[in-house]
C-alpha cells in the first residue's frame, strides 16, 4: 500500500457567477489527501492517514476519497471542524487564506501500532500539518516507525501565511528532508526555503544526507531531478490550456510515486539502483498527469484511463 499522511480540507476555489461576479466553489483539497486520491485513481492501493471531521465538510472529504478508492481505515474521525482554505489566483500562482484553528487536521495524533508498516511500500508526508508543533511531532513519530521498512516521500508544500517563526520552520523542514528518501518541492517552495541557492547545490546536499531522489517542479518549465547514480534529469511540461494550477504539484507527486511503484523502483534499495531511462519515464509520466490537472478547476487528479501511456 502507498499511504499519504497529512492535511484534508475544503478549498473554496475561484469561479464566476452568471453575471460575471467573483464567487467561490467548495472542493475537496489538502495536499496530502490529494496525493492519496491521485495514487488511487492511477490504480495504486492507496490510503490516507490524518484527521477528518465528522462535520458536513468532513463528510464531503470522506465521500470524495472513498469514491476514488482511497482506504480511510487509518484516518482519525473527530468532531473537530474541517480546515477551510480560500483560494485566489494571482499572477498564475494560487494564494491561500486558511481557517485552521481547532480543526480535525490540527488535532490529529498518531496512533502507534495502528498501521501495518510491513505492508506499506511508501509513506508520503508534507504540507500544512507540519507547520504546527503538534502535527510535526506526531508526523516525526510516524516516520520513525515507518522508515524501518517504507520509503519516505516528502513535499514541504510551504504555506508562508501559516508560518509564525520562519527560522524554526526552516529547521523543521530540514529535519524532515534529512529523513526522506524522495524530496520534491516546487520552485516557489525552494525559494522560500533556500533563497537564491542553486538547485543543484541543494540537491547534492540532500543526496549526501541520505535522500535517493530530489525533484524540483517548475510549472511550465517542467521538472528537474537529481539522483546519486542516474544523475541529473530534466523533463518538459506538456503544453496545455491552463484553467488553474491547484493540485498540480500534488498530482505530480502522486503520479511519480505511482510510476516508481509500477516500475518496481519505489522500495528504498530498488530506488537507489534506478536507471536514468526509468527515472526519465517516471518524471515524464508525472509531468503529464500534472498538466492534465491544470486543465480543470480545483484539485482533480487524473484517472489512469485519461493518460495515454505505455509502460
Amino acid at each position: 500500500m502507498l499511504i499519504s499522511c497529512g492535511d484534508a480540507l475544503i478549498d473554496f476555489v475561484p469561479t464566476r457567477t452568471a453575471d460575471n461576479r467573483e464567487a467561490v466553489m467548495p472542493a475537496v483539497g489538502g495536499s496530502c489527501i490529494n496525493v492519496a486520491i491521485g495514487m488511487a485513481r492511477l490504480g495504486a492501493p492507496a490510503g490516507f492517514v490524518g484527521g477528518i471531521s465528522n462535520d458536513m465538510f468532513g463528510q464531503m472529504i470522506a465521500a470524495h476519497a472513498a469514491a476514488s478508492n482511497v482506504a480511510l481505515g487509518f484516518a482519525t474521525r473527530t468532531d473537530h471542524q474541517t480546515t477551510l482554505a480560500f483560494v485566489r489566483i494571482v499572477g498564475g500562482e494560487s494564494h491561500y487564506a486558511f481557517y485552521d484553528a481547532g480543526t480535525a487536521t490540527r488535532n490529529w495524533t498518531y496512533r502507534r501500532g495502528s498501521i501495518p508498516f510491513a505492508a506499506v511500500e511508501a509513506m508520503h508526508i508534507g504540507s500544512t500539518t507540519l507547520v504546527n508543533d503538534q502535527g510535526a511531532a506526531e508526523t516525526q513519530a510516524l516516520i520513525a516507525d515507518a522508515r524501518v521498512s517504507a520509503t519516505i516521500s516528502f513535499d514541504p508544500n510551504c504555506r508562508p501565511n501559516l508560518v509564525n517563526d520562519k527560522p524554526a520552520y526552516l529547521a523543521r523542514m530540514g529535519e524532515f528532508a534529512a529523513n526522506a528518501d524522495i524530496v520534491r518541492m516546487s520552485d516557489v517552495d525552494f525559494t522560500y526555503l533556500y533563497g537564491n541557492e542553486p538547485y543543484a547545490a541543494r540537491a547534492q546536499a540532500l543526496l549526501a544526507q541520505g535522500a535517493s531522489l530530489v525533484v524540483i517542479t517548475r510549472g511550465i518549465d517542467g521538472a528537474i531531478a537529481w539522483h546519486a547514480t542516474a544523475g541529473q534529469i530534466e523533463v518538459a511540461a506538456p503544453k496545455v490550456t491552463v484553467v488553474d494550477t491547484i493540485g498540480a504539484g500534488d498530482s505530480f507527486q502522486a503520479a511519480l510515486l505511482f510510476a516508481l511503484h509500477k516500475q518496481g523502483r519505489l522500495q528504498r534499495m530498488r530506488l537507489r539502483d534506478i536507471s536514468a531511462d526509468e527515472l526519465r519515464r517516471a518524471l515524464s509520466f508525472a509531468a503529464n498527469c500534472a498538466g492534465l490537472t491544470c486543465t480543470r478547476p480545483g484539485a482533480d487528479p487524473p484517472r489512469i484511463g485519461e493518460i495515454s501511456w505505455s509502460w
